[in-house]
């Protein structure tokens, strides 16, 4: 019966050994059960701190306990460590999988809603005074029509209108879809942040090649990549690695759509600061003195002008942005 279940099931013996384990708990912590037969528990590879206390203090005191959010091998995971006759521990594992995206997709949803508040109220109060520029540039043009003050007064209007037109465009991507190869926008991205580094970053290439063209806008996920990839090297990062890999069962994505390109640029830089990190697609949000706090509540619009997804993660160090879009079939 453990076989079919979803939820990973691990037995400790009284000695804190692997006993039994199902295939959903060889899944969660990345490993076969035949290697974790005998083997303490908090020998595995990545087992939190957190969790092998808990394991501990149950096999001390038997009173069962919640832990919430545990990283294991897999994922993020909620766990249940319960004590069962002859001093064992029965540890349950539920994958936080489907709840965190779910969270991430509402989070997008106020991220992208922020940004079109912003273009209203930012267009409302820069129009005001582009408007009486624009009258009083028309009055001086017809006053000195032919003239060169004149010229440039006309210069000036054009130049209002394409303010103007900016700001109707502002936090609104409109994309033009065709078939696109994901590899080919990573490389070009790579290439221009070559140049701009003069070649102080080691970028690493590390793709699935039998990911096909997806529908997307090249010059649109060009400027998602470009910005993540200046960032890290803003943020002091020598060593960047561009991933490309297929996810099965993201259905939460998009209804009808199973599978996703997941795109992951990494990097060693010094990382984003704690505090920030859970407004860090918001609209005037930055931890550089001289950044906009626009590049990636862009990048997060973009994304959902996909039907996709960017994501944040820390590393040790660095950060990782990931972009995850829906793989439907293209037809040229």
């Amino acid at each position: 019966m453990l076989e079919i279940l979803s939820t990973a099931v691990v037995e400790l013996d009284a000695q804190g050994r692997v006993r039994t384990m199902n295939a959903a708990a060889e899944n969660c912590l990345d490993t076969g059960r035949e290697r974790a037969f005998g083997s303490p528990f908090q020998d595995l590879d990545r087992i939190p701190a957190v969790l092998t206390q808990a394991i501990s203090a149950t096999a001390s005191d038997q009173r069962n306990r919640h832990l919430r959010e545990c990283r294991l091998a897999h994922g993020w995971y909620d766990c249940n460590i319960k004590a069962m006759p002859d001093q064992h521990l029965l540890l349950e594992f539920y994958s936080l999988k489907w709840q965190r995206q779910q969270n991430r997709l509402q989070q997008r949803e106020v991220q992208t809603g922020m940004m079109e508040l912003l273009r209203r109220n930012l267009g409302h109060e820069i129009r005001n005074p582009l408007g009486g520029i624009r009258g009083a540039a028309q009055m001086i043009a017809a006053e000195l029509h032919g003239g060169e003050l004149g010229t440039l007064a006309e210069l000036i209007m054009r130049e209002v209108d394409r303010i103007d037109e900016l700001l109707q465009r502002f936090g609104q991507p409109e994309l033009q879809l065709n078939p696109v190869d994901v590899h080919w926008v990573l490389r070009e991205t790579a290439d221009l942040l070559l140049v701009e580094s003069a070649q102080s970053v080691k970028i690493t290439h590390d793709y699935d090649p039998s990911i096909p063209r997806i529908n997307a806008d090249a010059t649109a996920l060009r400027q998602l990549f470009l910005n993540l990839a200046r960032n890290a090297f803003q943020a002091g990062a020598t060593e960047v690695t561009l991933r490309s890999r297929v996810e099965h069962d993201s259905a939460l994505l998009q209804p009808g759509i199973s599978s996703v390109v997941r795109l992951e640029i990494d990097d060693n830089g010094c990382g984003v600061p704690e505090s920030l990190r859970g407004l860090l697609f918001m609209p005037m949000v930055t931890s550089r003195r001289n950044g906009t706090g626009l590049g990636l509540a862009l990048a997060q619009q973009i994304a959902a002008a996909h039907n996709g997804l960017l994501t944040y993660e820390p590393l040790e160090p660095g950060s990782r942005f990931t972009l995850k879009l829906p793989l439907e079939p293209v037809h040229d």
